[in-house]
């Protein structure tokens, strides 16, 4: 069917691609369906290039020197991301998203890796 649309855009003066590339977004067109339909279940987990730190401090309303120091960051790490001389890259953007979402349940587990550390 996707095919077939390919051909149709092409004879219709739509902008030509290779097969290649045609073939990634139809797959990714299927895959996005069948999660949709609740068929599959998303494959990967999207991590956005930019990450709006200072967005994510000032929701947890939390000073640069407390938000560093409650998700183990370097103070100048946050300022230098917050004016922009450099990104969070990776897995620190991963980190991020999660303090993003839900910032009580890391500092909790934080808290409890901290704990177990005492006590061992």
């Amino acid at each position: 069917m996707l095919r077939k649309l390919r051909s149709k855009m092409v004879g219709e003066g739509c902008v030509a691609m290779s097969n290649r590339a045609f073939d990634k977004i139809a797959g990714a067109l299927r895959e996005a369906l069948s999660i949709a339909r609740g068929e599959a279940k998303p494959s990967r987990l999207h991590i956005p290039p930019e990450i709006d730190v200072r967005r994510i401090r000032n929701k947890v309303r939390l000073s640069q020197d407390d938000f560093a120091a409650a998700f183990g960051f370097t103070l100048n790490q946050i300022t230098a991301w917050e004016q922009g001389r450099s990104r969070p890259l990776g897995g620190v953007r991963a980190y991020l998203m999660l303090i993003d979402r839900n910032p009580a349940a890391v500092i909790g587990l934080l808290r409890s890796l901290r704990e177990a550390r005492k006590a061992a």
